[in-house]
């Protein structure tokens, strides 16, 4: 009985999966060729979200790269693009400056040369400053997703202090290296109010340590004139 319902629960497993490959059976089937592996990549990724993400990955189309909201919902619903595909045609002509139907029209014609043939005819070479800026559009939009984004060695230039990834930068401004060097808060501040901090400002609440500890400094600073009078 026991092994019965095992397999009826895999059987449900496996057909709710072959839903979703079904779901995502694109017009074009999936191969960018956008001549950069990173790009591939986030593509791919960027199919996962706009499949699951709908609502979220239009609006990023419509207020960030000024595609029209009926265009989009026509590609992904209608026309049954890859999310990727349509990002990366609104983001190619945001950086061009031509409306994202253009690229569209395109795509639509030539997808069967790659995104790579496709944008370098249309004025973005492979490492042009053009093509880092496309690039670069990226980190922004991951972020506004909440998604964790692994950047390449190329963008960490770019972006030195986010670490490799969006999480990994967040944790890199609060490492602990960072938090001794203010010496601001938790453990770090007994550490930082002794030593140098008790020898520059006599600062703190205890009495003993500023009168035991002036040492050189409270003497050459007329600290003798100072404990005379609280004396």
């Amino acid at each position: 009985m026991t092994g019965m319902i095992k397999s009826a629960v895999l059987a449900i497993a496996l057909a709710a999966a072959a839903g979703t490959v079904q779901a995502q059976d694109f017009r074009f089937g999936w191969n960018p060729r956008t001549g950069d592996m990173w790009v591939d990549q986030r593509l791919g990724d960027i199919n996962d979200y706009g499949y699951r993400h709908r609502d979220p990955f239009i609006d990023e189309m419509v207020v960030h790269y000024g595609a029209p909201r009926v265009l989009v919902r026509e590609l992904l619903i209608d026309r049954r693009w890859a999310p990727g595909d349509v990002y990366y045609a609104c983001s190619i002509a945001h950086i061009l400056g031509i409306p994202c139907r253009n690229v569209v029209e395109v795509w639509d014609r030539d997808h069967g040369q790659g995104w790579g043939a496709v944008a370098k005819r249309m004025g973005i070479k492979p490492g042009s400053a053009e093509f880092h800026r496309l690039k670069k559009g990226f980190v922004p939009t991951y972020d506004r997703w909440g998604r964790t984004i692994v950047l390449d060695a190329d963008l960490r230039r770019d972006f030195p202090n986010r670490g490799n990834g969006a999480k990994g930068g967040a944790g890199h401004g609060n490492s602990g290296k960072s938090s001794s060097t203010h010496g601001s808060s938790g453990k770090s501040s007994p550490q930082g109010n002794s030593g140098k901090s008790s020898s520059q400002g006599n600062s703190g609440k205890p009495s003993k340590p500023s009168s035991h500890g002036a040492g050189k400094s409270g003497q050459d600073k007329g600290g003798g004139k100072g404990n005379g009078k609280n004396k």
